[in-house]
């Protein structure tokens, strides 16, 4: 396959469908229309589902196993109340990271090392697509595990079950921040394995800050808490569980999540960018 240049002669324009001449005089061949970004999306989400499915239910399995040990082992150290709240909601959104940031910055940074990139780089679909089509692949896998996880500790530590349909905002707006941050530090780490420690300590930054207790951090730690996408999926969880949950709080929280990852989502988009023309 032959790429076009997209450099234009001065004078001369390129415009989706118009015709270009032929050598030997005969009828011109139009040009193929761009592709557009919802169907070539589509088309990558489906492919990546398809190949990821076999691989990655193993290490879903392994996240929530991971996240529901630990709920038990802070068990014999937190009785309820809100600290409570903090380890449930933090090892439910474990589970989003463990996927969508470790193992999504160690799939783009194996693509990047062992040439896949050029692959994608000669599809006819936007770059927009190709990473938006990942992340939403690998932050699928996260639903059912994050579901488990939720009601699990919710009956361990006797918190109310009936505002977990908070989960259905929770997973694709802190999935897609944590997929987007994941992406990015594996399409801009310098090697495979520099991309693999990235993602292992984004996974470790989500597990320390987020499962445990905000109100037993040092002030230098919280602060750093903040920093971190996942947080305030934590938060708008650990909300959840009130008697009364203060929707504004949570609709703010959910709504930083949102903002956080269409940055990061774009951040990713052009470290694609940036990687493919390399």
């Amino acid at each position: 396959m032959t790429a076009v240049s997209a450099e234009a002669a001065p004078g001369q324009t390129r415009a989706e469908g118009r015709a270009r001449p032929r050598p030997d005089g005969g009828a011109a061949a139009p040009l193929a229309p761009r592709a557009r970004l919802l169907p070539s999306l589509a088309a990558v989400y489906r492919a990546q589902l398809s190949r990821a499915r076999v691989a990655r239910i193993p290490l879903l399995f392994v996240a929530t196993f991971q996240s529901v040990g630990i709920m038990i082992l802070m068990r014999g150290v937190v009785d309820g109340g809100d600290e409570a709240r903090s380890v449930v909601a933090g090892s439910s959104v474990l589970v989003v990271a463990f996927v969508a940031l470790n193992l999504l910055a160690q799939y783009f940074g194996q693509l990047r090392a062992s040439g896949g990139l050029d692959h994608y780089a000669t599809l006819p679909v936007p770059p927009a697509a190709v990473v938006l089509g990942a992340a939403a692949a690998y932050a699928s896998f996260t639903v059912p595990g994050t579901a488990v996880t939720a009601v699990v500790g919710s009956v361990l530590f006797k918190l109310p079950l009936g505002h977990l349909w908070v989960l259905a905002a929770v997973v694709p707006l802190a999935g897609a921040a944590l997929a987007g941050l994941g992406a990015a530090l594996g399409l801009l780490a310098p090697r495979q394995e520099l991309a693999t420690l990235c993602g292992q300590l984004g996974m470790s930054a989500a597990l320390l800050l987020g499962v445990l207790p905000a109100a037993r951090m040092p002030a230098l730690i919280a602060y750093a808490r903040d920093l971190l996408p996942s947080t305030y999926g934590v938060e708008a969880l650990a909300r959840s569980f009130d008697a009364r949950p203060d929707w504004l709080l949570i609709a703010a929280d959910l709504g930083v999540c949102a903002a956080v990852g269409v940055v990061s989502l774009a951040a990713a988009t052009w470290a694609y960018r940036r990687a493919a023309v390399r």
